[in-house]
């Protein structure tokens, strides 16, 4: 199994993340990405990466924390992509948010301007949504961005989703569907095909069933895997698999 959306870098994994890579890998997870969300902390991505090869990373801009973000922090994101670390796998967390307070026009600047900085790079995109699926597609489509993705923690209809994968996107399938009640989520993902699904657990956020108020962590990557499993009517075995097919292809790992 691989997690496709871990953020090992943030305060609450300070004193063990190492440790938590290495319970992870004993319950059978290979790889994790580590994505990106603000300027300040992508040295310390670096540096973690060295010393875990086993860590991808994306670097961008998190719309939560555009509000002070001036132009200077996405020449930063160009020099630092132009360096090309070993571990630098794609463009992210980036995208729009229309809950926050932050103006969408500024929001929509910030990620076309991220977007074309991964065109720049050829370089896969990992992208954030919340009330959002229009905006992001019409991005992609006026950017004509061709080097996909993957849509973080989906939801939404199968419509959306299905534009994603036509765009060359993948879909984010997390801790979301190991609740019953998360009917919509569940039914969506049941229709989607196999080839078009990552896992994640957006660790140290989305906590599964059964371990809400826990900090969540990669250790759980299984419960989301049995759960696409029952989905799916298929094996874990399988969904590990083809998941993990599905990231090598994207990442090119």
């Amino acid at each position: 199994m691989i997690d496709s959306h871990c953020h090992l870098d943030l305060a609450t994994f300070s004193e063990d993340w190492q440790q938590v890579v290495q319970q992870s890998i004993d319950k059978g997870v290979s790889r994790f990405l580590v994505p990106g969300t603000t300027s300040a902390g992508w040295a310390q991505q670096v540096t973690m990466a060295q010393a875990e090869p086993r860590l991808d990373l994306a670097f961008g801009l998190h719309p939560y924390f555009l509000r002070d973000v001036p132009d200077a922090n996405l020449q930063q994101l160009d020099e630092l992509l132009s360096h090309r670390p070993a571990a630098l796998v794609a463009v992210g967390e980036i995208g729009i948010d229309a809950s926050l307070n932050t103006p969408v026009d500024h929001q929509i600047y910030t990620f076309e301007s991220q977007l074309n900085l991964a065109s720049k790079y050829a370089l896969p995109v990992v992208l954030h949504h919340r009330k959002s699926h229009h905006l992001l597609i019409e991005s992609l489509k006026r950017c004509r961005f061709q080097h996909g993705g993957v849509v973080h923690a989906f939801s939404g209809s199968v419509e959306a989703a299905n534009a994603y994968i036509a765009l060359g996107f993948k879909i984010g399938v997390g801790g979301t569907i190991t609740y019953p009640r998360a009917q919509k989520t569940r039914q969506t993902i049941a229709q989607l095909p196999l080839s078009a699904l990552l896992l994640e657990t957006d660790a140290p956020d989305m906590p599964m069933q059964g371990r809400q108020g826990q900090r969540n962590s990669p250790v759980y990557l299984t419960d989301v895997c049995h759960a696409l499993a029952d989905l799916k009517r298929t094996s874990p075995d399988h969904i590990d698999s083809v998941t993990t097919a599905n990231y090598c292809e994207l990442f090119g790992r």
